[in-house]
């Protein structure tokens, strides 16, 4: 018999759950609307060999493949060992791969900076466990067609506005650049060969700490000279003295000789975001050792932050190679991408704030047309539902307040419309 349980990894969402995330949502793209970006849509289907272009990461292994259309038993099994001779389609893993296909397409009829919106659904083959879904929403804002700081400096902006505008005070963004991680690890004189897997042991250093980083990278073999480099900078005497974001934080961050054009870049993008946020301490922090697993990452990399939890609630950086392979010619891109589930778990918002949700109870006497004109009446005040009266009226009302209402009123029959008494539901 086959199970009513939903997909393993995957969730059913309840009325009352389903309002808040859409409450959740509806702040967000307002907010993001305010800041003068442009919602779009993008099918939760690409080509199999766009989704695995070697430019998703780790999550290209995640995906879920779709077996092309007749296919009979002799071709699956001739295709066994080869994904790609059995797909042609697969879902979506994320919103950029799609959005730069999106871009290449219909770069025609968009502005030459294009500010877009993206919500949705994507999926990942991960496996289950607390707070890691399979299918799960994603909020991304990206910037298409300006490679300054400006754009950065814009998301930036624009998420920790949202925040804000979501009841989530003291956020932070973690900044880092692709070219200072690139120039740091020559500096130390690690081979280019290696750079790959050695970026992959730095990202464990909050999870391991600099003795396990050095231990790692010496069992990967790295070259044992830019290892004892790196082992000396991690341990350097530090002073206590806190900076601020900019130049001095940055540059007391890093080796001597860090590039100069790299540093401005990263210096006007927290003078941008302290005029856009009106912060007196610019909410930016910056980490040399920020990796952020895509491998489309070229330039600034950053992390959203908030001191209520340990775990970040969204990120992203600047992609500028990626438009490249569908267009022939390269075009800037930034995202930004909110976590979406994260922070509907953190957050506990009303749906339909400020708003009447009304339960309508009626005696079972009460002629059909009076409930619809009772009904019609109160819809102007928020959204009405009928429920007949039971036995058991305390837990009626329970369910109705779980459901998410908050008022309601009984009906006998010859009231007339509009002269019903409203009592809280608490």
């Amino acid at each position: 018999m086959a199970t009513v349980n939903p997909p393993r990894g995957m969730r059913d969402i309840l009325p009352a759950d389903k309002a808040r995330r859409e409450s959740l949502l509806a702040v967000i793209r307002e907010r993001y609307r305010a800041h003068g970006f442009d919602e779009i849509e993008t099918p939760a289907v690409e080509e199999y060999d766009r989704l695995h272009a070697g430019i998703g990461g780790d999550n290209e292994k995640l995906s879920y493949n779709i077996l092309r259309r007749g296919l009979d038993a002799d071709a699956i099994r001739t295709g066994a060992d080869d994904p790609s001779a059995l797909s042609d389609l697969g879902l979506r893993y994320d919103l950029t791969v799609p959005l730069a296909r999106f871009y290449a397409s219909n770069r025609g009829q968009l502005p030459a900076v294009f500010r877009a919106i993206q919500i949705g659904p994507v999926w990942r083959a991960e496996r289950p466990q607390k707070g890691r879904y399979r299918q799960f929403m994603q909020c991304d804002i990206d910037i298409m067609g300006d490679d300054s700081a400006r754009a950065e400096a814009e998301l930036m902006v624009a998420s920790l506005d949202a925040l804000g505008a979501l009841g989530l005070d003291g956020a932070t963004v973690r900044v880092n650049d692709r070219r200072v991680l690139d120039w740091m690890l020559d500096d130390f004189g690690f081979a280019a060969d290696e750079r790959p897997g050695v970026l992959i042991t730095i990202d464990k250093l909050d999870k391991i700490g600099p003795d396990g980083i050095v231990a790692e990278l010496r069992e990967r073999g790295a070259t044992a000279s830019a290892v004892d480099a790196f082992d000396a900078y991690l341990r350097r005497p530090q002073t206590l003295e806190y900076n601020p974001y900019g130049e001095r934080q940055i540059r007391k961050a890093l080796p001597e000789g860090a590039p100069d054009e790299i540093v401005a870049h990263l210096v006007g993008i927290g003078e941008a975001v302290a005029a856009g946020t009106g912060a007196t301490d610019i909410p930016l922090v910056f980490d040399p050792f920020l990796v952020r697993g895509m491998g489309y990452y070229t330039g600034t990399i950053f992390e959203l932050a908030h001191p209520s939890v340990s775990y970040s609630l969204g990120g992203g950086g600047r992609y500028d190679g990626m438009i490249g392979r569908f267009l022939g010619q390269q075009v800037p891109a930034v995202g930004f991408s909110l976590g979406f589930e994260r922070l509907a778990d953190l957050l506990d918002q009303a749906a339909d704030a400020g708003s009447q949700a009304i339960v309508l109870v009626h005696d079972a006497d009460v002629p059909l047309a009076e409930l619809i004109a009772h009904k019609a009446a109160l819809m102007v005040h928020g959204r009405v539902r009928l429920e007949r009266r039971v036995k058991n009226f305390k837990a009626l009302l329970e369910r109705s307040a779980a459901d998410g209402y908050n008022a309601f009123a009984t009906v006998s029959a010859g009231v007339e419309p509009g002269t019903l008494e409203l009592k809280p539901l608490s």
